[in-house]
């Protein structure tokens, strides 16, 4: 069992829980994540280690509550537990050594790349964080980043930071110049055009595929996804690739595959106990060019 030690709301449907889970924190790498059962019977949920405490045993797990099992986690309180915490699982993310990388998080995405700039900096990079959300409300980790490089904000109705979306203000660092590596995490209409953004600069670009997981274990086949030609699995090739090799259109279309069946789930649960978490919930998974992103024409 996994005891919740800590727990957070960073926005309206977006938690962080930490969590006991020692020898996970002592070897976890940027990139990696975990699969979680919250008890017998319950769905496995992929999740990446957003941030790791070797010192107190403890991950930390940033959550995006869309569907049962998503909201069953967050209505976890300090005290409670998790009954399997597998991992870490994937392979780490591949970073560069020196200069300049630029890491752009759409919404929840943001707390992937949160540990990748970490690490980054840690290795003397010179790190650039581009964030986003709908509003102020929606952005997340905005002060964590700040620790490690520049941060710039944006929000789709300019209510905080930069107003637009994380992706026009990329453009406007490429066309500076100086940009070694650009890492991209967020809804796949973000990933997709920022590595549009970045070809014609021939900026190497990496984006995390770690939302079409499902068992994280290659066996199921639910994360195929198509890299330069050829079919891999997103949990044990991945999570993250070269973006410029990425078939987005396959990808986008594998993300509906269980769309149905987790409406159906989320119908059956009944209420749930965090006020207004549902409804966020629903916006959030709804087709949006929001999240800090643009759908490319």
């Amino acid at each position: 069992m996994h005891r919740v030690v800590a727990k957070s709301q960073l926005s309206p449907n977006v938690t962080r829980l930490v969590i006991e889970a020692a020898r996970i924190a002592e070897i976890r790498r940027p990139g990696q994540f975990v699969i979680v059962r919250l008890d017998e019977g319950a769905e496995r949920l992929p999740l990446t280690i957003a941030d790791a405490d070797p010192s107190a045993g403890t991950i930390s797990l940033i959550i995006q509550a869309v569907g049962k099992s998503t909201i069953d986690l967050v209505e976890l309180g300090v005290g409670d537990a998790i009954r399997d915490v597998a991992g870490p699982l994937g392979r780490p993310t591949d970073l560069i050594e020196s200069g300049h990388a630029v890491c752009v998080g759409g919404g929840v995405g943001t707390a992937v790349v949160y540990p990748i700039a970490q690490e980054l900096q840690r290795r003397g990079v010179a790190v650039t964080s581009v964030i986003g959300g709908r509003s102020a409300e929606w952005v997340i980790l905005e002060a964590e980043l700040a620790t490690v490089g520049e941060v710039v904000t944006c929000t789709d109705d300019g209510s905080y930071g930069r107003p637009g979306f994380v992706t026009q203000a990329l453009a406007d660092l490429c066309a500076a110049g100086g940009i070694d590596a650009v890492y991209a995490v967020g809804p796949v209409p973000m990933m997709r055009a920022v590595a549009e953004l970045t070809r014609p600069f021939g900026i190497p670009t990496t984006v995390s595929l770690n939302a079409i997981m499902v068992d994280g274990t290659g066996m199921c086949g639910g994360c195929r996804v198509v890299v330069d030609g050829e079919t891999r699995y997103a949990c044990v090739d991945g999570p993250e690739f070269d973006g410029h090799t990425v078939d987005f259109g396959v990808l986008a279309d594998r993300l509906t595959t269980y769309r149905q069946f987790e409406q159906e789930a989320l119908e059956r649960r009944g209420p749930c106990l965090i006020p207004g978490l549902v409804r966020a919930a629903a916006v959030s998974a709804a087709p949006t060019a929001s999240a800090g992103h643009e759908v490319p024409a």
